[in-house]
């Protein structure tokens, strides 16, 4: 079942907020030109500002209640060049002087918006970016020697953009794994009918091939062990979990229970063992090469065992069997000839992830591999 990405977005809330904000703001902007009004020198000039800040809170209401403004933050961007604009609009209604000389910046607690935009867009650094370029904006209004009376306003802004930031950043991140939880429930209830299906089906067809060609014998029976091998994977596949777990992380868990046979076993720990995808990948192709191995040389009736060891920054999958076994002077001897190929491409793997290979055999006493890599 696919997952919409609006559906798990926890930061609209935010946006909405912001739009409220821009509304509001507009109209203490309103309030303080009339308030101001008999103060204000050029009085066309300041109807001009507000008409100014009036269309781009539209403008930018809009964008920001789409989806095609939240998705990057171009809006956001362009939102701080235009509000630091209408700031500099000021002067069309107040001369600079008089502006630094306590004569108040019209566009008023409205200049946050782009602060607040970027947070949410960008988070922490977003915000400290709007916050930092709006105060300097203020400042070169104001001039350096009134730097003490916007100090507080400079703070307000800081803080706002930092708190906002992180607040974005952690609901966007708690979104994300929303998102996961969700991919992960309906790939579960998938598993689970495709179980349903498959246990009505295909494994009792299964489990009565190995049962009729283990009571005719000869060459049915292995025809009869192939089922069997072909039934425990059916059912190792529909009672694994989910092999995504983080972004581009994966479970390598998940990934190699699937490996599992009536002559090998895997065993996994409780808790998730999470690697980069394309070094799951290779190790996954490293067992699967190795058991391969143990079904080709290790005799009829070798069984193999699969182990996966969490060692915190690194992981451990050992892959032994009780085979036949072989000498170090054969294995010297093979390596010489050129004919350990299965072997070379199963340590060039684990090589070209930085990773070490260790092999153990002896004579009638199985083979064991050791691959070690680490997690980043």
């Amino acid at each position: 079942m696919p997952v919409e990405r609006e559906s798990a977005d926890l930061v609209q809330p935010l946006w909405r907020a912001l739009v409220v904000f821009r509304v509001i703001t507009f109209g203490f902007a309103c309030l303080g030109v009339w308030t101001r009004w008999d103060g204000i020198v050029h009085r066309d000039g300041a109807l001009v500002q507000l008409g100014l800040i009036g269309v781009w809170t539209v403008v930018s209401s809009v964008g920001y209640s789409r989806r095609w403004g939240r998705r990057n933050t171009r809006l956001a961007v362009v939102d701080l060049v235009v509000t630091i604009g209408c700031m500099y609009a000021t002067l069309l209604a107040q001369p600079l002087i008089d502006i630094r000389g306590g004569a108040s910046v019209l566009t008023s607690v409205w200049a946050a918006g782009p602060v607040l935009a970027l947070a949410i867009s960008r988070g922490r650094d977003g915000g400290l970016l709007g916050a930092v370029a709006i105060s300097l904006a203020l400042l070169s209004l104001r001039g350096v020697d009134s730097a003490a009376k916007i100090l507080s306003n400079v703070q307000l802004l800081l803080v706002s953009g930092l708190v906002v930031g992180y607040a974005a950043s952690t609901m966007r991140r708690a979104g994300d794994r929303l998102r996961e939880a969700i991919a992960a429930e309906s790939a579960t209830a998938e598993r689970l009918r495709l179980s349903r299906s498959i246990h009505d089906g295909v494994l009792q067809v299964l489990a009565q091939v190995q049962r009729r060609g283990n009571a005719i014998g000869g060459e049915a029976v292995e025809l009869a062990r192939l089922a069997a091998e072909q039934e425990v994977a059916l059912r190792t596949l529909m009672s694994s979990r989910p092999v995504v777990a983080d972004g581009n992380l994966v479970d390598l868990c998940a990934s190699l229970l699937p490996l599992a046979t009536t002559r090998a076993e895997v065993s996994a720990p409780a808790e998730q063992v999470l690697l980069p995808t394309d070094t799951a990948s290779e190790l996954v192709a490293a067992v699967r090469e190795a058991l391969s191995n143990v079904q080709k040389h290790a005799g009829a009736s070798a069984r193999a065992w699969v182990a996966i060891e969490d060692l915190g920054d690194a992981v451990l999958v050992s892959v032994r069997d009780d085979g036949v076994g072989t000498s170090e002077a054969r294995l010297e001897q093979a390596r010489a000839d050129g004919h350990l190929g299965v072997s070379q491409s199963i340590r060039g793997r684990i090589a070209d992830l930085g990773g070490t290979v260790a092999v153990r055999t002896a004579p009638d006493e199985g083979t064991e591999w050791e691959f070690k890599v680490s997690k980043a």
